[in-house]
């Protein structure tokens, strides 16, 4: 797999940069990289690198996981531009029009040297909340929202039955208007029609004129192994419709995972932490611990500490982009009985006696540096006292 180059460094931004920074610097390499004044074979790929770093680094969620987590924070988070068209239609106002392809006249034509952009469908979004396991494992889940279709009464022309929509008034039909501030001339999107080039001199009841009606929407939907928390699941195509007979949005599913009782999750790794008592940890053991495909055996060696970490390997969660699956870490901690019998407390009062006797080695040192804090050297009393 090809190593993606930094955002900030495709835009050539500090990673402190503001939004107005981020927004200059990615105009200046959309003129440069932009086919009618580019004519390198390389300058679509450039550009769209550089609409991704963009996308990115613009919007203030998906930057804060790209700055924490690196490109794995956003992976499945762009969109899949198909041509330059596309993202002339989702960025133009960066430029003041509904496209900045017309900023360096480009754009397809149609009748009468106008220009009309087929338009993409709303993108819309759903939640979707699973228990660890199932985003460990992959699932299916039944999701349900509501989104906006075609209206059926009007077909989604939005026009009422046996009318027409009509020209324009604004464009003349070509859905662009002509925009000039002193030597520069832009064509944008006509304010009246929103680029449709028609207007409905008599709206459908049903819909208003809008063309689109409310619709609840059931799928089953195949989320896969690995997702994690803020993460989000494409559904191609399940989005509103295009108003001009485009391509339609998509759905996105936003991935939210409950708390686990037992483990904590760090990226692919799986965090339990163990309680062991103070003769297990002193002497060693073979303790079963839990995981996500069944209990294991864990050697607990003789001396371990509170704290001592201990490696299953494979036993976490498998990584969406490689396919290898993570560890689970398994951190022990000595508990501390709170109530103890009458034939514990000899026995450990035994035990304390014995430690007095041959003192541990941490203890010893630590015995040691605390009789010089309360006791210092001879060296240092005899030169406070001739001073």
């Amino acid at each position: 797999m090809a190593t993606k180059t930094c955002y900030y460094e495709i835009l050539n931004v500090e990673r402190s940069s503001t939004k107005q920074q981020i927004d200059r610097a990615y105009r200046k390499l959309a003129i440069k990289y932009h086919p009618d004044t580019n004519k390198d074979e390389s300058a679509v790929a450039l550009f769209k690198e550089a609409t991704e770093a963009y996308e990115v680094l613009s919007d203030q969620n998906k930057r804060a996981r790209y700055d924490q987590y690196g490109h794995a924070g956003v992976e499945g988070a762009t969109h899949q531009y198909n041509d330059v068209e596309d993202i002339f239609e989702a960025f133009g106002d960066l430029f003041g029009g509904g496209g900045f392809g017309d900023f360096f006249g480009g754009g397809s034509r149609r009748g009468g040297g106008g220009r009309r952009r087929v338009r993409r469908g709303a993108d819309i979004r759903c939640d979707v909340t699973l228990t660890l396991e199932e985003a460990a494992r992959g699932c299916h889940k039944d999701i349900a929202f509501r989104r906006r279709v075609a209206c059926e009464t009007c077909s989604g022309s939005g026009a009422a039955p046996g009318s027409e929509p009509v020209t324009c008034t604004m464009c003349g039909g070509q859905g662009q208007v002509i925009q000039s501030a002193g030597i520069l001339r832009v064509q944008t999107t006509c304010p009246t029609c929103q680029g449709a080039g028609k207007q409905i001199s008599q709206p459908c009841g049903e819909c208003r004129g809008t063309g689109l009606q409310n619709e609840r929407a059931e799928l089953n939907v195949e989320i896969p192994a690995g997702v994690d928390d803020g993460m989000r699941v494409r559904l191609q195509g399940e989005g509103e419709p295009s108003p001009d007979g485009g391509p339609a949005g998509d759905c996105y599913c936003f991935i939210a995972v409950k708390p686990h009782n037992l483990f904590k999750r760090d990226g692919k790794h799986l965090i339990l932490q163990l309680p062991i008592s103070y003769a297990q940890a002193a002497l060693g053991a073979e303790i079963e611990v839990p995981t996500l495909n069944g209990p294991h055996q864990l050697t607990v060696p003789a001396g371990t500490q509170s704290g001592d970490v201990f490696t299953v390997r494979g036993q976490g969660i498998v990584d969406h982009r490689s396919g290898r699956n993570g560890d689970l870490l398994v951190q022990v901690f000595i508990e501390v009985p709170k109530k103890l019998n009458a034939e514990q407390e000899k026995l450990l009062r035994q035990l304390a006696d014995l430690d007095h006797e041959a003192v541990l080695p941490e203890r010893t040192s630590f015995l040691d540096k605390l009789r010089h804090f309360f006791d210092p050297e001879p060296e240092s009393t005899s030169e406070t006292k001739s001073s």
